[in-house]
């Protein structure tokens, strides 16, 4: 069975494609259009379908849109209820609505060939979940889904069994974590359903000292469900308008908020273990992001294990809503890697550097040339093999830097034009991860935050956080042999098997994804080398040239 997965409705729009029971291509549409996010999440825009990354999943795969079985699109608006009887002001709510019970039309014109009649709706808290649930490596688990909202709720609880979902709470709105939080976004000054992370960050530069007029709004009830009203925020503390310096209040107000997000977590993950005796929780939506809430669930929840979507957030939606149609017919597998984007071949990489005319190199062995690099201070643009799916930088679209600087951390800040309280995060060999961090291991995602050994703080003061965390990536060799060999390099040159990892992107720009992408942000950002499978360009060489000579090795 061949089954198209589209996310389109709200933001992240994605596609993705599952044949047989196997994902074949997953990828977010910004990586095509270089549109953050996609678009924004409003009415007017829910028309706009991610054509390019559908078509780019297709093509990869081979196949035509009749060639489809099914289009699974992650949101029902039959089960929809008018914003006004939900508790949102939204006006426009019913033009959103009305696209979405279009949308077989919709993607037929896109997709020319595919019969309409093969869209299949799938509950968005229900697409979540099984890109969750049926993605992971665990056939039986619980599953959570927390975002800001679907059809009419914003939280799925639910148990999987043999990667069949069972619905056991669900909490409708207007109560929602994911609102509570983009709420906070917007009055601290960022980018609502966009900036969260970056609240994240500055919580860990204040205290919780608001947390008990928070839980006035929000807190956890009995029954698996919650309460999120909302917060009067200007009353403790006063809105940062875009751009302006942050405050002390800014901060707490960031702390509390995050500690009250993760004591609703953690009560209804109690609730979650109660009911199902299940001994791993899979996570997914929006608020699965947090990293931070992420961890101390791992750390004081009551499951053993916590596994967390790679693309949380709705992007991931696409993956799901193509799982639970496929596994209507035929078993699915688990989600092999999160490397489910575009490449390149050799050739076409060449290609790529005849044309933008700049004199590149063909070392004998980049991991060793790119480890040289880094232990000379240099940062290193890295585009190796296929794009990840979701916002982390994995090991294939990054910015490389040397972890024992602590001048680094505000180096590539400066590099990507982020706040200066952001932290990079550091890529460490699985193998020797126990000893410098603490924390769930293995973490290949990225999502979560462990702490840093006392003795590897000062070592490594590049990706320590202000609270003595780092947001760590683990390296298998077997799954990751030429980044491992890198780390390997490195680690002989320096003593240290960690580098600095963040993704390869400048500030309000997606992820690199093509190798125009990666020329573009090499030749607009002071990297030193940049390394595109088995070539390397020279920032020295490509501007010292005074006019175009011959390029090639």
């Amino acid at each position: 069975m061949r089954v198209l997965g589209i996310n389109a409705l709200f933001h992240d729009p994605a596609a993705a494609l599952v044949v047989d029971g196997r994902i074949v291509a997953a990828a977010e549409e910004e990586r095509f259009s270089r549109r953050k996010h996609g678009k924004r999440p409003v009415p007017f825009s829910a028309w706009e379908l991610p054509e390019l990354s559908a078509r780019w999943c297709l093509d990869h795969a081979g196949l035509t849109p009749a060639d489809l079985d099914a289009v699974a699109y992650s949101y029902d608006p039959q089960l929809a209820i008018p914003a006004d009887q939900l508790g949102l002001h939204d006006p426009w709510d019913q033009l959103r609505q009305q696209y979405a019970r279009e949308v077989p039309g919709f993607l037929a014109e896109a997709l020319p060939g595919l019969d309409p009649g093969k869209v299949r709706f799938v509950a968005h808290h229900v697409a979540h979940a099984a890109s969750a649930g049926q993605a992971s490596p665990h056939p039986d688990c619980a599953v959570l889904v927390l975002d800001g909202r679907g059809e009419c709720g914003s939280h799925l609880a639910g148990h999987y069994e043999n990667r069949e979902l069972a619905v056991l709470a669900a909490q409708s709105l207007p109560d929602s974590m994911g609102l509570f939080y983009e709420d906070l976004t917007e009055h601290l000054g960022f980018l609502r359903s966009s900036d969260e992370f970056k609240v994240m960050a500055l919580a860990s530069h204040g205290t919780p000292r608001f947390l008990d007029a928070l839980r006035t709004y929000v807190h956890p009830d009995d029954d698996g469900l919650f309460t999120a009203r909302p917060v009067p925020w200007a009353t403790l503390a006063p809105p940062r308008p875009s751009g302006a310096p942050w405050t002390e209040d800014h901060a707490d107000l960031a702390a509390s908020a995050q500690a009250c997000l993760e004591e609703v977590l953690l009560a209804l993950a109690g609730w979650l273990r109660e009911r199902t005796g299940d001994d791993v929780l899979t996570l997914a939506g929006g608020v699965a992001l947090n990293c931070v809430a992420n961890s101390r669930l791992h750390r004081e929840g009551p499951f053993r294990t916590v596994w967390v979507q790679p693309a949380a957030g709705d992007a991931g939606t696409a993956l799901g809503a193509a799982l639970h149609v496929a596994h209507r017919k035929e078993e699915v597998e688990a989600m092999p890697t999160a490397a489910l984007g575009r490449e390149w071949s050799v050739p076409e990489l060449r290609a790529w550097l005849e044309r933008a005319a700049v004199p590149y190199e063909e070392p004998e062995d980049i991991a060793e040339t790119v480890a040289e690099e880094l232990a000379g201070d240099g940062i290193v643009a890295w585009f190796q093999g296929r794009a990840e799916y979701g916002p982390r930088a994995l090991g294939h679209r990054s910015l490389l830097a040397h972890p024992g600087r602590a001048e680094n951390l505000e180096r590539l800040n400066a590099v990507k034009g982020r706040e200066e309280f952001r932290p990079v995060a550091p890529m460490v060999l699985a193998e020797r991860a126990g000893e410098i961090f603490d924390g769930p291991l293995p973490s290949p995602y990225m999502l979560f935050v462990h702490e840093v050994a006392d003795d590897w703080r000062p070592r490594i003061p590049a990706v320590v956080h202000v609270d003595g965390t780092a947001r760590i990536q683990t390296v298998d060799r077997a799954e990751e042999p030429l980044m491992a060999r890198v780390i390997d390099g490195f680690e002989r040159r320096t003593g240290l098997p960690v580098v600095v990892n963040t993704s390869l992107n400048t500030a309000g720009r997606p992820m690199v994804d093509d190798p125009r992408d990666a020329l573009e942000c090499f030749g607009s950002a002071p990297v030193d080398l940049l390394a595109l499978g088995p070539f390397v360009v020279r920032r020295g060489a490509v501007f010292a040239r005074s006019s175009g000579p011959e390029t090639g090795p």
